[in-house]
């Protein structure tokens, strides 16, 4: 696709940011295969209501 780096985001209709066990595997399955492909995730970013949450600054995403 030509991409370097991608930032991943999403909502939850819930309004809680708080990022899902499904929402870390993704952000780990995504990082997994983006090394394979040479694109580096940046951050995995969840909206909520009046929040987000970057799991990057969680921590979350493997350097």
């Amino acid at each position: 696709i030509g991409a370097k780096s991608i930032v991943v985001v999403h909502n939850h209709p819930s309004g809680d940011p708080t990022p899902s066990e499904q929402d870390i595997i993704m952000t780990q399955q995504l990082c997994m295969c983006g090394k394979l492909m040479g694109i580096e995730i940046l951050d995995h970013v969840i909206i909520g209501f009046s929040d987000h949450v970057s799991l990057r600054e969680m921590n979350l995403i493997p350097e």
